[in-house]
């Protein structure tokens, strides 16, 4: 194993009961994942081997049997399979948590106050749960960044807008933006990707990008698709229908992939094109395929590219 592991085994007598319920609550609780029935695994650092510790005396005190080893490797397992045994039940916490994120999705453009009391009470339980979550995603299951990606869209849609006046916004002076590095979050998702793939094409044929966290966004790049900055979104507008009305585009086929990208970043029933769930999809597999953000930029980019080659120019009949 290139990373080492801690296996707990556990004999758990079969009375009382209580007992078998509360250590697998407690082995839940840790983020411990079964290897085979009573084995369980852990990584191996320090915290967890003090949590597998402080269970197995629990287990021993209560008349169970309990041992704890140190693993370096796993026949017949590679560090893949032992990736998958984390990644699972993990994945499936958030896809859980994604489900009620989508839920105060939908729910945002309720304007009673008290549906805005019960989305605050549930974004303030969610990010507790998501919270619990990530405390024993150990190797970062790539269910997660689904989760982020609802928790950021729900962030700009519920951020207040600074002044009233910040509701009309002026044109960009394209003149001004050529020759510039556009900086961005890390991982980019789906609104980031179509977004720079825009500015690529109608902006500034030479725009560079960058990935920063946006406390280090670099002062001379521009910002885009990240909070507390100007192009992002607007309202109900995702970052890419904000460059679009900002650049003051007309082109018809970008008007429909505005559509297609705003259901596929913020997925609120407003526009119901089957294009936003593929597309959504193949930008998930782009970044668990590739660690290199500039290599997932450069393919969704390309992705979209052919979207607009074959989206029709002029509207059916």
């Amino acid at each position: 194993m290139s990373v080492p592991l801690l296996l707990l085994l556990v004999g758990v007598p079969p009375s009382p009961s209580s007992l078998r319920v509360k250590v697998w609550r407690r082995l839940r609780a840790l983020g411990a994942v079964a290897l085979k029935r009573s084995a369980y695994l852990l990584p191996d650092d320090p915290d967890r081997y003090e949590d597998f510790q402080w269970l197995a005396q629990e287990v021993q005190r209560e008349g169970g049997d309990a041992t704890l080893v140190r693993v370096q490797q796993i026949e017949n397992m590679t560090d893949t399979d032992v990736l998958r045994l984390f990644h699972e039940p993990r994945n499936q916490d958030y896809r859980q948590v994604a489900a009620r994120y989508r839920k105060v999705l939908q729910g945002l453009d309720k304007k009673s106050a008290a549906t805005r009391a019960r989305v605050h009470d549930e974004l303030v339980r969610l990010a507790k749960d998501h919270q619990r979550i990530r405390d024993i995603d150990f190797y970062d299951a790539p269910g997660g960044a689904e989760v982020r990606r609802l928790e950021e869209a729900i962030a700009m849609r519920t951020r207040r807008p600074e002044s009233p006046r910040r509701e009309t916004r002026p044109t960009l002076d394209l003149a001004k933006l050529r020759g510039r590095t556009w900086v961005t979050r890390p991982r980019p998702q789906v609104d980031r990707i179509a977004s720079a793939w825009l500015i690529k094409k109608f902006i500034d044929p030479t725009a560079t990008f960058a990935f920063a966290a946006p406390q280090a966004f670099p002062p001379e790049a521009i910002p885009f698709d990240a909070p507390n900055v100007e192009l992002t979104h607007q309202g109900e507008d995702c970052t890419f229908e904000t460059l679009v009305k900002r650049a003051g585009l007309r082109d018809r086929r970008v008007k429909r992939l505005a559509e297609i990208v705003h259901e596929a970043d913020l997925r609120d029933g407003k526009y119901a094109h089957e294009e936003a769930r593929g597309i959504d999809v193949a930008i998930r597999a782009l970044l668990a395929a590739s660690a290199d953000d500039h290599q997932v930029l450069a393919h969704g980019m390309a992705l979209f590219e052919g979207l607009y080659a074959t989206t029709p120019s002029k509207p059916s009949s």
